[in-house]
């Protein structure tokens, strides 16, 4: 099995800080820290952290079940992590490009892309270890390869680096709005308008550090266009573009105008679940070869689950 040596440092840097306002009183610290933190930690990692010290409220040391009062200053300083094994494992891929500088996946939903700390296994960069040996190191040591992401329940296409070169291409492209990304989505409602843009600004959620929402505070720039491409009554099949990559844009974006994604856990309608997992598939992705320059698109059928649906859809 392919192994690499990783660690955690790329949540090592400035010391992370909060000013706990009123409706966060009497919440447990290490809940409140697990759900604040950018990238995905478990609670029990935050948890050794408090009992280690590296979190204090209001310049002091607590318990991992500490509850907090309004107006409480807490700063974490996470430690400099000590290296574990990543190791590849044998977990099917299907791949639909690959060459010495580029890997691109069709990934199932429900497998979650990269590592986090407390959960080093099961993983597509495991995945990626096992079958290409190789992968780039610029995303850092938990995310060897991985240019950007999709959601665990996403399915669809997601492409890879092998080399730091060929990364930081499929990087700058990225951030330049230039590579392709479709996705097609059945959400509830009809969706009058044939096409159309979503441009409004996300952020994290105040009520749900765990979610995202449409918001002036804090937020960042977030552009989404849409078009129908068949109508059922209660639901709508639509293709959408991104214009810019935000954390959970397309969710967000599609409840913000009333129209959620079919079988979305965070976001949907928490009755009448039609399928496991949102109904989002990552169907296009197209970019520009890193090292020779040419155009490349690929296309991904939809899944099973999400096809089936339709087909069902149609019936009705």
């Amino acid at each position: 099995m392919s192994k690499n040596l990783i660690s955690n440092e790329s949540l090592a840097s400035e010391p992370a800080e909060w000013v706990v306002s009123a409706e966060f009183d009497h919440e447990r610290i290490d809940k409140f820290i697990t759900e604040s933190l950018e990238e995905e930690v478990s609670r029990t990692q935050v948890q050794q952290w408090v009992k280690d010290g590296h979190a204090t409220v209001n310049g002091r040391t607590v318990k991992a079940n500490y509850k907090l009062a309004e107006g409480d200053h807490i700063i974490l300083t996470i430690p400099e992590p000590k290296a574990v094994e990543l190791t590849g494992e044998p977990i099917p891929l299907e791949v639909v490009y690959e060459d010495s500088d580029v890997i691109v996946i069709n990934k199932p939903r429900g497998l979650v892309v990269h590592p986090a700390p407390g959960h080093y296994s099961g993983t597509l960069v495991n995945a990626l270890l096992y079958h290409c040996k190789d992968l780039s190191g610029i995303n850092g040591e938990l995310r060897p390869g991985i240019v950007h992401r999709i959601d665990k329940d996403t399915s669809g296409l997601i492409m890879a680096a092998k080399n730091d070169k060929a990364h930081a291409s499929l990087a700058e492209q990225l951030k330049d709005h230039t590579v392709n990304r479709k996705y097609l989505a059945l959400v509830h409602g009809n969706i009058e308008h044939e096409h159309g843009t979503i441009d409004a600004p996300i952020g994290r959620d105040s009520h749900d550090r765990k979610m995202y929402t449409v918001t002036d505070k804090n937020s960042k720039h977030a552009v989404t266009h849409f078009v129908v491409l068949e109508r059922f009554g209660d639901f709508t099949l639509v293709e959408l573009k991104l214009e810019t990559g935000r954390t959970h844009q397309i969710r967000v974006h599609m409840k913000f105008i009333g129209q959620p994604l079919v079988g979305d856990p965070m976001y949907g309608k928490s009755k009448g679940m039609l399928m496991e997992g949102q109904a989002l598939h990552a169907a296009v992705l197209g970019f520009i070869h890193p090292r020779t320059g040419e155009q490349l698109q690929f296309e991904a059928p939809l899944p099973e689950d999400m096809n089936s649906l339709l087909l069902s859809l149609r019936t009705t």
